[in-house]
């Protein structure tokens, strides 16, 4: 304060000489006012204000200026002027004036003298506006309008699956079925004897819920034989169980950054939201490398001492284009630049490797296919072993609910006790746990499902290929079939429920970039070829019907996702046949 009272010392011939206690004191009563009607300049200033408010209010002539709220208050005195018939706006902006400078020279009315004045002469519409309450329910029709507008609004459908019909389901009557195809029940364990006999033994003993967090109910058994069948399938000193792997994503991501003095995170651009909400959260300084792009990441590392903690937080298989990282070269650079290695197996475990441990497993697929779920080579380290964080689900091919953090016994004993994340949040119930070790033991010990799930995929993605359906390439499971329009995404999906009973969500921003929207198309082993053969004529029928474009439409535009762009050398299927045919020895 004392700052600007000497600037405007500074600017005033009238009154630089007066010290800053004479004009506080000054400030009292009229004393100021008196002073500076004696000023050449404030006297002009003064005067003219004092005709600005006192006079009689006249018509109002500009049409924006009368469709403004205007005060019809009127006042005897300069000091305590009224305004009369100033628009809103114009009240406003004196009001915060004359607040600002009040406050220099210490002149300025308390909120209840504010009031009082404002009220003089009948209501003031500025008092009935701070008087209002905020409208809450306004911004969230605002922002939902938004989403209807633009087309991304989330309509959700009465799905109910059936665990003795996989994968078929009903609507909101029993009656009503439908065939799911967009389900992350990868392998249909959620409806499988092993698991859901697992989860009624256990519910019978030990009851539905876990009775808090781990430090308040205990560390009970199921949670202990989890988290060990966890970390020998990735071969790591150990793993922690959380109630999604979003949460344990997010948990391990923001403990690091937060950690880790003066850390960088290197996030892949098509990293899941977990990740980034992990990286945010955390507070540390993130550099997005374009997706799958090595050379990109090298780039960004190299701009940074190899002294800085760093992490390269990346997934083995996105699930909405169903590209896969290139996890061993990412690897080799974590290792020339000193960062770790994070790697989100949510939609690759259990669907990859000899055992289903993911895409790291895969990668090594004779050797573990010899030598057992997440066994030490003695000649080498496995990409899985080079990688130093892993994160997967319980909730997709494993067919429950929950997910996992795996790496060395110290890091997971280092989340235990500080990533609030686990603290505080409510340990999965018993039963849950039971049945998400069965079906991760069980898939140790077959390659059934998994040889299964990948034969449908190839036969629905070729029956598609020949009738020009706009799939996007990619190596893996996932079938994402191009639309490229939000709305006529949900009109083809609307259209596959209303008229053909299959059930394929729409995907449309955020989670695919708009003009990217599509289909997502998941077959599983309980897809035989006469449910695929449904599916294809189905899509058929409905982009005919629809008028979406197919390949050579999209070629024609010079294509989108890989899809019609020229020269596109396709990946081959991480599943080779000779891979197909292995069965593990129990």
């Amino acid at each position: 304060m004392d700052k600007i009272v000497r600037q405007a010392k500074a600017l005033c011939p009238f009154i630089q000489n007066a010290s800053t206690a004479s004009l506080r004191s000054m400030s009292h009563g009229q004393g100021l006012t008196s002073a500076a009607s004696m000023c050449p300049v404030m006297k002009r200033a003064i005067d003219q204000q004092s005709r600005q408010y006192s006079t009689p209010s006249k018509p109002v002539q500009d049409s924006a200026r009368a469709q403004q709220p205007a005060a019809k208050t009127s006042t005897n005195s300069a000091d305590n002027a009224i305004f009369v018939d100033v628009p809103l706006a114009q009240q406003q902006k004196k009001i915060a004036e004359d607040k600002q400078i009040g406050e220099i020279f210490g002149t300025s009315k308390s909120s209840k003298e504010a009031a009082t004045a404002s009220s003089v002469s009948g209501t003031n519409a500025v008092g009935e506006k701070q008087k209002a309450k905020f409208n809450y329910n306004s911004l969230y029709t605002t922002e939902l309008n938004k989403k209807r507008q633009d087309k991304s609004y989330r309509y959700f459908n009465n799905i109910n699956r059936l665990a003795q019909e996989f994968p078929r389901a009903h609507r909101s009557e029993q009656a009503d079925k439908v065939t799911v195809w967009c389900a992350n029940d990868y392998l249909g364990m959620g409806g499988h004897p092993v698991v859901v006999n697992a989860m009624h033994q256990t519910l019978d003993r030990y009851g539905a819920g876990a009775g808090g967090t781990r430090n308040i109910a205990g560390h009970n058994q199921h949670a202990v034989g989890l988290e060990k069948s966890a970390a020998k399938l990735h071969g790591k000193g150990g793993a922690l169980v959380f109630s999604s792997c979003y949460v344990a994503n997010d948990a391990a991501l923001t403990l690091l950054g937060q950690r880790f003095p003066g850390m960088v995170y290197f996030s892949d651009e098509m990293n899941h939201a977990s990740m980034i909400q992990g990286i945010k959260h955390s507070g540390a300084k993130k550099v997005i490398f374009k997706h799958n792009d090595v050379a990109d990441l090298e780039a960004k590392l190299k701009q940074y001492p190899i002294s800085t903690p760093k992490v390269i937080a990346f997934e083995s298989v996105y699930s909405m284009c169903g590209s896969v990282a290139p996890i061993e070269a990412i690897c080799d650079l974590a290792e020339k630049y000193g960062a770790l290695t994070f790697l989100d197996e949510v939609h690759a475990v259990g669907m990859y490797g000899p055992h289903g441990a993911g895409v790291a497993e895969h990668l090594d697929f004779d050797h573990y296919a010899a030598n057992g779920p997440g066994a030490v080579s003695a000649n080498r380290k496995t990409i899985q072993d080079r990688v130093d964080i892993i994160t997967a689900t319980l909730g997709k091919a494993y067919g429950c609910v929950g997910g996992y953090v795996a790496g060395s016994a110290e890091f997971i004993d280092w989340v235990r006790s500080y990533a609030p994340g686990f603290i505080f949040t409510t340990s999965l119930p018993p039963a849950v746990m039971a049945g998400a070790k069965a079906a991760l033991d069980f898939q140790t010990t077959t390659n059934e499902f998994r040889r299964a799930q990948q034969l449908n995929t190839r036969y629905v993605k070729n029956q598609l290929a020949a009738l020009d359906i706009p799939v996007v390439p990619n190596p893996s499971h996932i079938v994402p079939i191009l639309v490229g329009d939000a709305e006529k995404a949900k009109a083809a999906s609307d259209l596959l429920l209303s008229k053909h009973n299959i059930y394929v969500q729409a995907i449309n921003y955020p989670t695919v970039p708009i003009g990217h929207e599509r289909l997502r198309v998941t077959p599983t082993p309980g897809h035989k070829k006469e449910l695929c053969d449904d599916l294809v004529a189905a899509i058929d029928s409905t982009f005919t019907e629809l008028g979406l474009n197919r390949v050579s439409d999209w070629s024609a535009k010079g294509g989108l996702c890989g899809v019609g762009e020229p020269d596109l050398e396709q990946e081959p299927n991480l599943w080779s046949d000779s891979q197909l045919k292995f069965e593990p020895s129990v």
